[in-house]
């Protein structure tokens, strides 16, 4: 079992940058196949980012719509989670949340519609001039 915690969210300008954590308060995280998903009011969820297992050489994924501009990562020694978000733009802004997945496939589902077995609450990201 994982409980995942978010942080790193805020204001910012279009056109900058904000780095969200996930970070795990109870599991490893090496463990998981973990993903990035937003959701905006009145929108659909969406997965942005998948990153597989650290021991499972699988795909990173990434939405169209994030491609080139955000960028997921994992820092095993602390257990956590990042996603980078750079030239943030005006549709950009949501709740951003992680989720992990024990079975470590996510990441092959290119469509990006896997479910995943724990999530997180979510951080705001709110992008305004």
């Amino acid at each position: 079992q994982v409980q995942l915690v978010e942080s790193g969210g805020g204001l910012v300008q279009p056109g900058g940058s904000l780095r969200l954590s996930c970070t795990a308060a109870v599991g490893t995280l090496d463990y998981y196949a973990i993903g990035w998903f937003r959701q905006a009011p009145g929108k659909e969820r969406e997965q942005v980012a998948c990153i597989s297992t650290s021991s499972r050489d699988g795909p990173t994924n990434y939405a169209d719509s994030v491609e080139g501009r955000f960028t997921i990562s994992r820092d095993s020694g602390k257990n956590t989670m990042y996603l980078q978000l750079n030239s943030l733009k005006p549709e950009d802004p949501a709740v951003y949340s992680c989720a992990a997945d024990a079975s470590g496939y996510v990441c092959y589902d290119e469509n990006m519609t896997a479910s995943y077995d724990y999530r997180g609450h979510g951080t705001q990201v709110t992008v305004s001039s």
